[in-house]
């Protein structure tokens, strides 16, 4: 369904998971799709299996935790499309550590990545989604609503998350601006391998998840798009402030 013709859509973490399936999803319904991440092969990758598409996809490879190259996706989709319509920030890492081992550069990283970025990004993006009745889609994750044990900073970046999705749609909502978080469960990326699983830990991981999530697997990046393109979109025009959990119903569940 054409649903973002004449739409231009920021996405970090663009170049692979939730963030490419998004990518993807967006392109398919005809939207202008500036896609920014760190990996330039993988990017190269996203612009040949989006080559035959309805939409558009412009690849940059930059750093969010960069002003330079959060500001150079800013004034790529501006110059090159005429404004932005929607910010999906899907950029994160993953990495365990608890109370009492996580360093304070660990801390600091996945903050700046996971949570310090997702503000800059809206910040910068605000004045153009403003002009534009725009809206925002925050990546965040079903450890923002819920504890779970050795993964400390994680959590409480993804909390954060959900609660700047929180204040700054109800800052902006006066302005026509939207602002919306996912929270997704376990889903099958490669962002637990890039923490450094190994492929059986991996697989044993998945495993475990079939008895963890109540619906009995793990999720795909394409479900978490399906949603983010819903929120993206005027179907959900009454719908702003608000971290819609999609994790095969694990937010519901005791702690195991």
């Amino acid at each position: 369904m054409d649903l973002f013709t004449g739409k231009t859509v920021i996405i970090t973490g663009a170049s692979s998971g939730i963030g490419r399936a998004a990518a993807k999803k967006f392109v398919e319904n005809h939207a202008n799709v500036v896609a920014l991440a760190r990996n330039g092969n993988r990017l190269e990758s996203l612009n040949e299996e989006c080559r035959n598409s309805h939409g558009t996809v412009l690849t940059l490879t930059g750093d969010v935790t960069k002003d330079h190259d959060r500001r150079r996706a800013i004034d790529t989709a501006v110059n090159s499309f005429g404004g932005i319509d929607v910010l999906v920030n899907a950029a994160g890492i993953i990495a365990n550590g608890t109370i009492e081992n996580t360093t304070e550069g660990q801390w600091d990283e996945m903050f700046d990545i996971n949570l310090r970025s997702v503000f800059r990004m809206m910040q910068l993006a605000l004045p153009h989604l403003i002009e534009r009745k725009g809206n925002v889609v925050n990546v965040s994750s079903v450890t923002g609503v819920r504890a779970f044990p050795n993964v400390l900073a994680y959590c409480v970046s993804k909390a954060g998350v959900d609660q700047l999705t929180h204040c700054a749609a109800i800052e902006v909502a006066s302005k026509g601006v939207r602002i919306n978080a996912v929270n997704p469960g376990v889903v099958v990326t490669n962002l637990h391998k890039a923490s450094g699983m190994n492929d059986e830990q991996y697989k044993n991981f998945l495993e475990h998840s079939k008895s963890t999530h109540p619906l009995g697997r793990a999720g795909s990046a394409e479900e978490v798009a399906e949603l983010i393109l819903f929120l993206a979109s005027e179907k959900a025009s009454w719908i702003t402030g608000v971290s819609y959990s999609i994790d095969g119903g694990r937010a519901q569940t005791c702690f195991r």
